[in-house]
């Protein structure tokens, strides 16, 4: 199995759906009571290629990926539209929009992340494929340039520091970022005059582990 550093098309993502999914373990107690557990400290994504296509086109186009990717053999990018940067949509990205260290004087290297905040409680998810050429980062409140003070690994999206950001110095960061996915099945099932009628095929994704 390999990952292949290659976008499934965006035009044909865009009208994918699809979002985060939990494992939650429930134990009923005979009091009525529940015991709630989850065996996953990330959530996962899934969603359906299929719901994008518009065109004879487009299906040849997914085809080919697919068989390029052997099926379900080789993981790939993918962007999620409704979740595909460290602000807002609305926003425009920035160096500051998220925290994702603390300086100690020693450390260099940090992890993307992405902070998910409600009623006090925030999840931080890791981000492990930023988009080449959109991370932005700041130490201690001010920008630093890629380049100069810091490069950017695109494949496990870890920022690497030419020097330790100080003790107590946030380290923030902001940047557009693809899911790592896989199909979710070693074959397409499709008919010309039913996709002709309205009919689009079934073609599970899934996110992967990295």
């Amino acid at each position: 199995m390999a990952f292949h550093e290659v976008r499934f098309p965006t035009n044909l993502s865009f009208g994918a759906m699809g979002g985060p999914e939990r494992r939650t373990e429930i134990v009923s107690m005979a009091n009525g009571h529940e015991d709630r557990n989850s065996p996953w400290a990330h959530s996962r994504r899934s969603y359906d290629a299929g719901m994008g296509l518009r065109s004879l086109d487009d299906l040849a186009a997914v085809t080919a990926f697919f068989e390029a990717r052997a099926g379900q053999l080789h993981g790939f990018r993918w962007k999620d539209w409704s979740d595909w940067k460290s602000c807002l949509p609305s926003r425009t990205i920035a160096f500051d929009d998220q925290v994702i260290g603390r300086g100690d004087g020693q450390t260099t290297r940090f992890q993307l992340t992405k902070g998910y905040v409600s009623g006090g409680q925030t999840y931080r998810r890791p981000v492990k494929k930023p988009v080449t050429g959109t991370v932005r980062a700041g130490i201690g409140g001010v920008e630093v340039h890629l380049g100069t003070h810091y490069e950017v690994d695109d494949a496990s999206g870890v920022i690497s520091f030419d020097q330790p950001p100080e003790t107590g110095a946030d380290i923030t960061a902001g940047f557009e970022f693809d899911v790592p996915v896989r199909f979710d099945a070693d074959r397409i099932l499709v008919s010309v005059a039913s996709f002709n009628a309205g009919q689009v095929p079934d073609i599970p994704v899934l996110e992967v582990r990295i």
